[in-house]
């Protein structure tokens, strides 16, 4: 937890002056008693009515300014935690952010998101009691204790054999209580995930009528969270009990020794009282440090689990002030050398040994079976994971010399999964290039086979698409994600299974479009259809992570099995041969 207090170096000021205002409403909090002494020492005991009204006017007094003082904390405590929680959740965010693909596979989704929301408010819940009540509930107990030996040093003993036994309850019940409540959002984690899976693929559960199978795995998920939060609740229900019988014997204890010490005259009536109160002070103080304790123990859990993803650095770093010398035109645009790629810490490579050279201006098209490493293989061009051995070379320079920013601008990438934002189509479509102009988009839009769609609605570019595009069918995603890929103008196109949503008719039309009018691009086309790659100038067959062949479709058409396996079993062998 202490480690994400530099997040409350911008809000100082409002971290110094919360406590200081609790620190003096338990300054006007302790001179209660002492006014209460003298009321039933001098007013009451004397008759005189005057004395009570003016000392009753100072309690009044002493009631308003100490509501004013802790309206004031409040105030400054609340803005604090805020800011901390603000500070923190961008900083988490901008972290997360840097990951590769293979930090995100690790850690997941959904304990990534338990963390920025739920773990984050835990923690600015623990930061803003922290700042009400660390200072003030010791400074009731010291000033209490200080207090109640000014008036009788032999009555303090009580005060001083029940503070070290309540500090003890204290730390027994946080001690075991911490590692529950680190259960719990670890459990929490898997209810998101529950949640998430079921909400994504709620299609797919409703097709295969498996609606009463999930609501049970969510149940007992549910189940196995609720009881751990029931024995760590348990646990902290015995802090309040505890305590508060601790402090009623010893108000007792008070009660009694302090009788018997007045008898003997040693002490006052009012000093009694004051001894009392005092004690019912250093009660209420420690119960809420304990419950303090409780929200801080969670907010320590939550705190060690952001701190894990802090603690988590990206495989893939940037040089972001890269400097490099360009290899001229005769580079070749993208080029593995010895290649392998082995995903996360599995020993088994997902690639390997892969030698391949990609010329400027080509067109290169990318097949293989499923589980073949054909999008391993284009995931590693933009750098979304780095190779675990050999090298690749982008315009003949290490794609590692790169900055992100200078990365992105040269590769274009049309993912397997048609991902849209809510916006509209302009919004969609920009976020390839911000300051595309409108006929950019068109033309973008025209070469995707997506301007006829656009513009039969009758807001054409401000149609809005919700999120995901949910309002869109699978193929208008994907040639909205292909104009957003085009719009960016990057040297470097890659579709990944771009067209799989479309006709052949229309992917035939989207083939030709970005041949005819994207001069010198470079395109590489990932596709599992034969007729998709076959007339690219160069074909690169994957088999089993490996590459089984390169060449023209009549090449690989004579030489490569695999690749002859693949066409035929889409085409019969005359259209194979001939078109």
């Amino acid at each position: 937890m202490f480690r994400l207090f530099r997040y409350l170096k911008d809000h100082l000021f409002e971290s110094i002056m919360g406590p200081l205002f609790k620190m003096t409403e338990a300054t006007f909090e302790l001179i209660v008693p002492i006014v209460m002494a003298k009321i039933i020492d001098v007013g009451i005991k004397n008759g005189d009515s005057s004395y009570i009204i003016k000392m009753g006017a100072v309690l009044v007094l002493l009631g308003l300014l100490g509501l004013l003082c802790s309206v004031t904390a409040q105030y400054f405590a609340a803005k604090a935690s805020m800011g901390f929680g603000t500070s923190l959740r961008k900083d988490l965010y901008r972290h997360i952010n840097s990951f590769s693909y293979k930090e995100i596979d690790k850690i997941g989704t959904a304990t990534l998101v338990t963390r920025m929301t739920s773990d984050i408010n835990q923690t600015q819940t623990g930061v803003n009691m922290l700042l009400r009540l660390f200072l003030r509930s010791p400074f009731i107990v010291v000033g209490a204790v200080i207090a109640a030996f000014l008036i009788n040093a032999r009555l303090t003993l009580i005060f001083l054999l029940a503070s070290p036994l309540i500090g003890l309850i204290i730390y027994l019940v946080m001690h075991f209580s911490l590692p529950k409540y680190t259960s719990i959002q670890e459990r929490l984690d898997k209810v998101s995930l529950l949640t998430r899976e079921n909400l994504v693929g709620v299609r797919v559960i409703r097709a295969f009528s498996r609606q009463d199978e999930e609501i049970d795995d969510f149940s007992q998920t549910s189940q196995e969270l609720m009881r751990y939060q029931i024995v760590a609740g348990r646990i902290s229900a015995l802090l309040n009990p505890a305590t508060y019988a601790v402090v009623n014997i010893a108000i007792a204890a008070i009660i009694w020794f302090g009788g018997k010490t007045v008898y003997a005259g040693d002490i006052t009536q009012g000093e009694v009282i004051a001894l009392v109160n005092y004690m019912s002070q250093i009660l209420l103080a420690l119960v809420a440090l304990a419950n303090l304790i409780i929200i801080f123990t969670k907010a320590s859990a939550s705190a060690g689990r952001i701190n894990q993803v802090f603690d988590v650095d990206s495989s893939v770093v940037y040089e972001e002030n890269a400097s490099h010398e360009t290899s001229g035109d005769n580079a070749a645009a993208v080029e593995f050398r010895g290649v392998s790629f082995a995903y996360g810490e599995s020993g088994e490579y997902a690639l390997s040994d892969i030698d391949l050279t990609i010329n400027k201006g080509e067109t290169v098209g990318v097949i293989g079976g499923t589980g073949s490493g054909k999008s391993t293989l284009i995931d590693l061009i933009p750098r979304f994971y780095d190779v675990s051995k050999g090298k690749l070379l982008i315009d003949g320079v290490d794609v590692k010399k790169y900055s992100s920013e200078e990365l992105r601008r040269k590769i274009a990438v049309v993912p397997q999964r048609a991902m849209l934002f809510r916006g509209t189509v302009r919004d969609n479509i920009k976020w390839g290039r911000p300051d595309a102009a409108d006929e950019d988009i068109y033309k973008a839009l025209e070469i995707a086979q997506a301007r006829e769609f656009v513009d039969a609605s009758p807001d054409g570019l401000d149609m809005l698409i919700q999120q995901n595009g949910r309002n869109l069918s699978g193929g208008q995603r994907q040639r909205l994600t292909v104009a957003r890929a085009l719009v960016s103008q990057g040297d470097i196109l890659i579709l990944d299974d771009a067209a799989s949503a479309l006709d052949f008719a229309t992917d035939a039309r989207m083939r030709k479009a970005i041949a005819s009018q994207t001069d010198g691009k470079t395109v590489i086309i990932v596709s599992q259809r034969a007729s998709t790659v076959r007339n690219a100038d160069k074909i690169v067959v994957m088999d089993d992570g490996e590459i089984a062949g390169i060449g023209t479709h009549q090449q690989l058409l004579a030489d490569c099995p695999v690749y002859k396996e693949i066409c035929l079993s889409q085409l019969t062998e005359e259209e194979a041969e001939n078109k």
